[in-house]
């Protein structure tokens, strides 16, 4: 019998080749990303969207539901992600955040590219969807410029700090073995990085015009 999970999938993969190919960006946290997606946001307001994902952290600071990040109990997404919800999921320092399937249509039919940010885990799981996303990582300058950047925060305590350090430099070695990702950026100066970034991006875009898939500029 074909599981209602099956089907699900199946349609969703259809949806999903019909659009513009989504953009998955990954880096450390504190490695710059949101300064780079900000610039591309506001420079392309009507072509891309951001898929904001799930997460069973607490929100920080002026941080909103459904803005920053949809915020949920460990076990609603547990179930959720059980209930094959998501496309990708995974844990850092504790959490468990995730890509949701509607998260992508809701980008998707408003006629947009879908902009993912997600963790080295997540990547691989993308990798074995229909999505074929354009896969950029964001190389920091260095651990120890992470490391001031997110004392700069003032969000972290010592062991979550040590936590996001550790799992900085795993997803630095994974974001440079090649293979890995089309796209390597390495952000030591922001100006200069993000017109390498949006001209990877924008030259991507054009190629899927070029091959007959709409891209709203």
């Amino acid at each position: 019998m074909i599981s209602v999970l099956f089907i699900a999938n199946r349609l969703f993969s259809s949806m999903a080749k019909r659009g513009p190919r989504p953009v998955v960006v990954c880096g450390p946290s504190g490695s710059g990303k949101s300064t780079l997606l900000n610039r591309l946001f506001a420079e392309y307001p009507n072509t891309f969207g951001f898929s904001v994902s799930h997460t069973t952290r607490k929100p920080r600071a002026g941080e909103e539901d459904g803005v920053h990040y949809n915020f949920v109990s460990h076990e609603e997404m547990e179930q959720a992600v059980a209930n094959g919800e998501f496309i990708e999921s995974a844990t850092f320092s504790g959490n468990m955040y995730g890509t949701s399937k509607e998260a992508v249509r809701k980008v998707q039919n408003a006629g947009k590219v879908c902009i993912l940010d997600i963790e080295p885990q997540g990547v691989e799981q993308v990798k074995k969807t229909d999505l074929n996303p354009i896969l950029i990582y964001n190389n920091p300058p260095s651990v120890e410029a992470l490391e001031q950047r997110l004392r700069k925060r003032n969000t972290e305590t010592e062991e979550t700090l040590k936590k996001r350090l550790d799992a900085a430099a795993s997803e630095i070695a994974y974001g440079l073995t090649p293979g890995n990702f089309q796209k390597i950026i390495h952000n030591i100066d922001i100006d200069q990085s993000y017109e390498e970034f949006r001209e990877f991006i924008v030259a991507e875009l054009k190629a899927q015009e070029a091959a007959g898939i709409t891209i709203a500029w």
